[in-house]
């Protein structure tokens, strides 16, 4: 209650200050030095932070100082760990989905070989479609271990027509 009580006698002086110019003046300068102050003091500190200006500092403050820069060090190490883990996650989503639309790839990639080798069939007749024409097809392994046979050089023609 008695800082409270305090408080309102400071503000209330420094109210009546304010309205009285040279008062108001008075209250400006020594605003004006406790903010110097504390610039020179946040000042100090950062030199002390970046491992400056040491030489004042008892072991005690040192000892502080060090326990500070730790606890610093240990909340970016926390952010990194933290920011590294959000990558990987998100890497690791989009390597799944590229997974799924690779097997996408492959089995469209299975039915238009399966629709040229009809096709290829309806062309040549009842042969066989591996063995008509020679070495048509040349097997290749896809990314899903399986064995596929790609066409080289296929081409339609029209049947002879028998007049």
């Amino acid at each position: 209650m008695k800082a409270v009580i305090e408080r309102y006698n400071c503000l209330k002086e420094e109210h009546e200050q304010l309205l009285n110019p040279p008062s108001e003046l008075k209250f400006w300068r020594r605003e004006a030095a406790v903010l110097r102050q504390q610039l020179q003091s946040l000042q100090e500190n950062h030199r002390q932070l970046m491992g400056e200006q040491l030489y004042g500092l008892n072991v005690k403050d040192l000892q502080n100082l060090e326990n500070q820069l730790e606890m610093s060090l240990r909340g970016v190490r926390l952010k990194k760990e933290q920011m590294l883990t959000d990558e990987i996650k998100e890497l690791t989503q989009k390597g799944s989905l590229i997974h799924k639309e690779n097997l996408e790839l492959c089995k469209k990639i299975n039915l238009i070989r399966q629709e040229n080798m009809e096709l290829y069939g309806k062309v040549y007749g009842t042969r066989d479609a591996n063995e008509a024409g020679g070495n048509a097809f040349v097997q290749y392994g896809l990314n899903n271990g399986e064995v596929s046979q790609l066409p080289i050089n296929l081409r339609l023609s029209q049947p002879n027509q028998k007049l």
